[in-house]
């Protein structure tokens, strides 16, 4: 585990800019099965584990990209229409909080805000299937309102400039090694959540706490 706490170079923070998918909730091991589905039914299949590896953090429309430079193809705008039936009858079946949240979420004294690669029709249902919606409502942030996904640092830019709060007094906690790396480019602390589908050696890295289990989070903050 990478531990780095540079408290005397970085200032108290003032904000925690939470992921959703992996850090919230519990999706992204719903998401991946049906990810393998889709991807193999358009003629790309690939192991669960290269699908974390290449789209675990990143947007609907990186993807779409990714697709269709494998493909050698280009997809129509609602080329996922006839799949997104499976994504939400999988979440309604399944999605869960991410152990441990609420109680994090209860302990945090910090103000925190969404920021996250879905979409915001899809963030209002998943937070809203987990009863996580209200805790963030008007302070959600999706990667559709800015022009490069993770791991450029826009996302979380945006959402701190949106805030008035500074980068370096923002702390993101995030699952997916595109999230982390996003963190450090927009000049921000990495609280780097392992207890999913990453290993923890992809999200380690300067100015990043590694850690396995959410009660931590409210200690860890405190550290800074």
């Amino acid at each position: 585990m990478s531990e780095d706490h540079p408290t005397d170079r970085w200032p108290s923070p003032e904000l925690v800019i939470f992921d959703c998918d992996g850090v919230l909730v519990d999706s992204e091991r719903i998401a991946v099965t049906v990810d393998a589905f889709v991807l193999a039914a358009l003629g790309w299949p690939l192991a669960e584990d290269e699908i974390v590896e290449r789209f675990v953090g990143r947007s609907h429309r990186d993807m779409t990209a990714a697709i269709e430079e494998h493909l050698g193809i280009t997809l129509a705008p609602d080329w996922d229409a006839p799949y997104r039936h499976l994504y939400r009858q999988a979440f309604e079946a399944d999605l869960t909080e991410v152990d441990g949240v609420s109680e994090a979420l209860d302990a945090l004294t910090l103000p925190s805000c969404v920021a996250s690669s879905s979409s915001h029709e899809g963030l209002r249902h998943t937070l809203g299937l987990t009863g996580l919606y209200e805790r963030f409502e008007g302070r959600i942030f999706s990667a559709s309102e800015v022009e490069h996904g993770k791991p450029a640092p826009d996302l979380f830019l945006h959402a701190a400039r949106t805030l008035g709060v500074a980068p370096a007094r923002c702390v993101v906690v995030e699952d997916s090694r595109h999230g982390v790396a996003a963190a450090r480019a927009a000049g921000m602390r990495a609280l780097g959540y392992s207890g999913g589908l990453t290993p923890a050696s992809w999200l380690e890295g300067p100015n990043t706490t590694v850690f396995a289990d959410m009660r931590r989070l409210p200690g860890l903050l405190a550290e800074y």
